[in-house]
């Protein structure tokens, strides 16, 4: 058996990124007359850097109308951060952002199996609060034994240290957890921390095939087009995560 299923959150419990941030982000720029936009493709770029603030801040290096001091784009980007998390926290609340196929008869398996939940991302608190408060109701942090957002791991994925302050917090041995991820920077961090990961496909993470993980596949509500493949075509349930882990 499992000892604990490690979930990250955006693009895994949800598909956040292209379908919450994203728009918070450009609502934020225009809400306070920044001179640009992030489409779709751009903002599938941004991704390979962690975090939003370092996101933006990444992005202002190559903007030429940004602000030409270290220190003014900082606090731009910190003001630009600050909306942004209200905006999303707004889009999540109108119930724009259902959790992906699965994930709630996942989170379900884990509860009737007595197997600890736990969130390891770096994704900021309220940005957690608000997405698994709006889908699990007002005592959703009482359903995961740890919650570790950026706030406590501020070393961005692909470091480990979000998942080493997991594993602390559960009590729980790497060799014994699972990992839920869907980026090549979550994985990394994961196996880095010696995390076993399972694979579920995002829109911006389509295609990854990343060595050394369990099991990759397009979502957890279907047991089709998974490799290694799945016993069952329904739903992934967390005995099918079992079997993987024990091969």
């Amino acid at each position: 058996m499992i000892g604990a299923l490690l979930w990250d959150v955006d693009g895994t419990l949800a598909e956040t990124e292209r379908d919450g941030h994203l728009l918070a982000f450009n609502r934020a720029f225009e809400a306070l007359g920044v001179p640009w936009r992030w489409g779709t493709a751009r903002y599938g770029e941004l991704l390979a850097v962690a975090g939003g603030y370092e996101r933006l801040l990444h992005d202002m290096a190559q903007q030429p109308d940004a602000p030409p001091q270290p220190v003014e784009r900082a606090a731009l980007a910190r003001r630009v951060h600050q909306l942004k998390n209200e905006l999303y926290a707004r889009i999540v609340a109108a119930g724009e952002l259902p959790l992906r196929e699965g994930v709630a008869a996942l989170l379900a398996d884990c509860r009737a199996a007595g197997v600890a939940l736990g969130i390891a991302t770096t994704s900021s608190a309220v940005n957690v609060a608000a997405l698994l408060g709006r889908h699990l109701g007002s005592s959703w942090r009482a359903q995961f034994a740890a919650v570790v957002c950026a706030e406590q791991a501020p070393r961005k994925k692909p470091d480990p240290q979000v998942y080493e302050h997991a594993l602390a917090a559960l009590a729980v041995p790497a060799q014994a957890a699972v990992a839920i991820e869907d980026s090549p920077a979550g994985v990394a961090a994961a196996r880095a921390a010696g995390v076993a990961v399972i694979v579920t496909h995002s829109h911006y993470f389509p295609q990854l095939e990343a060595d050394g993980v369990l099991a990759a596949g397009p979502s957890l509500g279907s047991g089709a087009g998974w490799r290694p493949a799945a016993a069952d075509a329904g739903r992934i349930e967390l005995a099918q995560i079992v079997r993987w882990r024990s091969h």
